[in-house]
């Protein structure tokens, strides 16, 4: 049985420079080791300042946060801090290093690692995401989705036990989207790293194994994917309907198709079988 790498207990924050309202409102969760879980809502929500709690840059007001069993305090913020890599949404804001191959290395250099030891790490995070022949380019010279592939390698290459991705693949086109998010799960599957996506991407949600939908500073539900595309209240969510799910309803008329959420394949598949 998969051990709770996170746990989440009765979270409150709010904004100093905000009213009494609380952008967290006794939020709990859990997140089990190797698991990925997005993190889904409208703008607002709570998503993004959940996972800036978890990772020491904000304080919650009350409740308590417990990374790899240890409670998170400030005394070992910067300890635990090591145990998770966070990829945001402009990669521009994370690049520090002349070169493709400086900045990976950059975060190796602050936690003292030897040299031998860096250039191994470096050049595996590189190739892993496809980047090694990169590695004497200028970051600002690279197209947004190598630039967000540059930035996952310099959190590979640390070595945490967790990545977050705050809205990592908002501004990628379609393909540059599924690609990069494919690229995070050989990754995680390889590596067995525990991946939070805070995401309104259908092909992010449909690849992890549970979503947290956040409504109002609170966890409005813990679900599959599927479940999730099941639901009927999708848009009032932030999300869009999958695909299949739109063709699904368009073609509800001429086929007696199964209820529930269909992936492209199941949906294929039971029009096969219609015909």
């Amino acid at each position: 049985m998969m051990k709770n790498i996170i746990e989440v207990r009765n979270l409150k924050y709010k904004y100093e420079n905000e009213s009494e309202q609380y952008i967290l409102n006794d939020v709990t969760f859990h997140v089990k080791q190797g698991e990925w879980l997005s993190i889904v809502g409208h703008n607002g929500s709570g998503k993004s300042t959940t996972v800036r709690l978890i990772d020491g840059l904000l304080e919650a007001e009350s409740g308590e946060i417990f990374i790899a069993g240890d409670r998170l305090t400030a005394e070992n913020v910067w300890e635990k801090r090591r145990h998770i890599g966070m990829v945001f949404q402009n990669p521009d804001n994370q690049f520090v290093g002349a070169t493709v191959e400086d900045d990976v290395a950059f975060g190796l250099e602050n936690q003292g690692i030897d040299h031998a030891t860096m250039v191994s790490r470096v050049t595996e995070a590189l190739e892993i995401v496809g980047m090694k022949e990169f590695k004497d380019r200028e970051p600002a010279r690279l197209s947004g989705g190598q630039k967000q592939r540059v930035a996952i390698a310099g959190v590979v290459a640390l070595r945490p036990d967790i990545i977050i991705l705050d809205e990592a693949t908002s501004m990628l086109d379609p393909e540059g989207r599924l690609d990069l998010i494919q690229t995070v799960k050989r990754i995680k599957d390889s590596h067995n790293m525990t991946v939070i996506s805070i995401t309104h991407d259908l092909d992010e949600v449909a690849l992890s194994d549970r979503v947290l939908v956040m409504k109002k500073g609170r966890v409005e539900s813990s679900s599959t994917a599927k479940e999730l595309f099941s639901r009927s209240d999708l848009e009032e969510l932030g999300l869009d309907q999958p695909f299949s799910n739109q063709v699904k309803v368009s073609l509800a008329e001429d086929f007696d198709l199964p209820t529930g959420y269909l992936t492209e394949k199941e949906l294929q598949e039971s029009l096969w079988e219609s015909l």
